[in-house]
């Protein structure tokens, strides 16, 4: 199931997020995430307090999280993106994160649809995406799931230097 956050859930959003950065420093994962940096729990208490993190919950587990919104990263101002839409028309889902120990069994798909349907139910038919242009995993998920690489953009993305973002599109 994938509900809206409650304060209750930070805890385990926090674990997600470390779990994720000890996979990432174990040379598992190449999200291109620091831990300390990003995400934190800081991250997750943001978007709570916005009322946009989700949780993927499992038997009473918090496995997942992402946060669902309208808001564009100072990155996306540039990109050639390949329907011109109104800010307040575009859906945009940051930080997804599965926890390492419930990989591979389709969590992330589903959270991606989730997030689809909840952009359909906000009248949204453009949904756009970032992410580090190392995590080829989420690269194939995101392109198997009928996303466009628009553009890899060099910044520095929430505080991590020489990240090459790339960013994803998909008109509904």
């Amino acid at each position: 199931m994938i509900r809206k956050a409650v304060a209750a859930d930070l805890d385990a959003v926090e674990i997600v997020y470390d779990q994720v950065h000890q996979a990432e420093e174990a040379g598992i994962y190449t999200t291109g995430w620091k831990r300390g940096i990003y995400p934190t729990r800081a991250t997750a208490r943001a978007a709570l307090r916005r009322g946009d993190l989700f949780v993927l919950e499992e038997n009473g587990a918090v496995l997942g999280a992402g946060i669902i919104n309208h808001i564009q990263m100072d990155e996306y101002r540039s990109a050639p993106w390949r329907h011109e839409t109104p800010e307040d028309r575009v859906c945009v889902l940051h930080t997804l994160v599965i926890s390492p120990k419930a990989a591979r069994r389709g969590l992330g798909r589903q959270f991606v649809s989730f997030y689809e349907a909840c952009a359909l139910a906000r009248g949204c038919r453009e949904l756009r995406i970032d992410t580090n242009a190392r995590n080829l995993p989420a690269r194939n998920m995101y392109r198997a799931l009928g996303y466009s690489e628009i553009a890899v953009v060099p910044t520095v993305f929430n505080g991590i230097s020489g990240v090459e973002l790339v960013l994803l599109e998909k008109h509904l």
